[in-house]
């Protein structure tokens, strides 16, 4: 089910219903908001309703149990293919980019008769991480597509991609979710949750399941704590700062690092947000201060103790006029 994104269903539902498809679309918008279960939504419709039996269910809602539908989730559908980063077998690590060799073997796909009726359907996620040479050959193909192909490109920054790719697709944005939309996907995804723990969550998430799945895992609440209360009573003798930064510096923390900096914005705008002058004018300065150095960090490779202590101080000026 896809939740949220009523207009985009919309759209495609009214493009596919009148078979005045385009042949490339480009599903666009912020990262962990869903548009990848958006293509894979959209492509089951599709290719269920292509062949058969009827699908009466609203929106792009595919009954698991349909034939087609069972097909694509054993990964045995002949008329579908899905291109994602593959596994590097030298490292076990995923590649960093969809490589050519992926894309161009999409040609012997698109150069076969379609098997289970007269469409198929090409699902990249994502478009951004193509390599040039990839990005090359799918343009190509999208500028002679064969017919009745429908491509699902996932692009969290479309502004990245050829300008020739972006000529040739529609664009279908996809925005950040809605408290609601939050609320009903994260109730699902994590029962176990309380009801106070998804709402923190939601709150700092910035609209994007994706994110608030991963905070999650990564046992963010306590720094989440920690953090907001140095905003709110300040940090007069390092300790809250100093805990943050030895929490956040050990070798095995790297993923809940780049996750608290991903966080940490989030997190001040919302308590902006929260309060009266003149304390939300100093809280909006430190929130500036705050997003400068949580993007810089990695692109410098900045000492994670020594940035989450800075941003500690950052954060308690605003509980204490007199910092700096």
């Amino acid at each position: 089910m896809i939740i949220g994104h009523d207009d985009a269903v919309e759209q495609f539902r009214r493009a596919w219903d009148s078979r005045a498809l385009h042949h490339a679309w480009l599903i666009a918008g912020p990262r962990g908001i869903g548009k990848a279960n958006f293509a894979r939504a959209a492509a089951v419709r599709l290719l269920a309703e292509a062949a058969g039996p009827p699908v009466e269910a609203a929106g792009l809602d595919t009954p698991d149990d349909h034939p087609m539908a069972k097909l694509i989730a054993a990964g045995s559908h002949p008329d579908m293919r899905w291109l994602e980063r593959i596994e590097n077998l030298k490292t076990g690590n995923l590649n960093r980019n969809i490589t050519v060799a992926q894309v161009r073997g999409l040609g012997e796909f698109l150069g076969l008769t379609p098997a289970l009726s007269p469409w198929r359907a090409v699902v990249i996620d994502t478009v951004d991480e193509l390599e040039p040479s990839a990005a090359n050959a799918l343009l190509k193909m999208l500028e002679e597509p064969p017919s009745n192909v429908v491509f699902f490109l996932v692009g969290h920054a479309p502004g990245r991609l050829l300008a020739t790719i972006r000529s040739r697709t529609r664009r279908l944005q996809l925005h950040a979710l809605g408290d609601d939309a939050m609320t009903s996907i994260l109730d699902r995804q994590l029962p176990e949750m309380s009801a106070t723990g998804r709402k923190q969550l939601i709150g700092v998430a910035g609209g994007s399941v994706g994110r608030a799945m991963a905070f999650a895992a990564l046992d963010l609440a306590p720094l989440e704590e920690t953090a907001r209360a140095i905003l709110r009573h300040g940090d007069a003798d390092n300790s809250k700062r100093s805990t943050l930064a030895s929490e956040l510096a050990r070798k095995t923390a790297a993923d809940r690092y780049s996750a608290f900096l991903d966080l940490l914005p989030s997190l001040v705008a919302a308590e902006a947000r929260a309060l009266p002058e003149p304390g939300r004018e100093r809280t909006l300065q430190a929130y500036e201060q705050v997003r400068e150095l949580t993007a810089m960090a990695p692109r410098l490779s900045l000492d994670p103790a020594a940035t989450v202590f800075q941003l500690g101080g950052i954060l308690a000026s605003v509980a204490d006029p007199r910092l700096p």
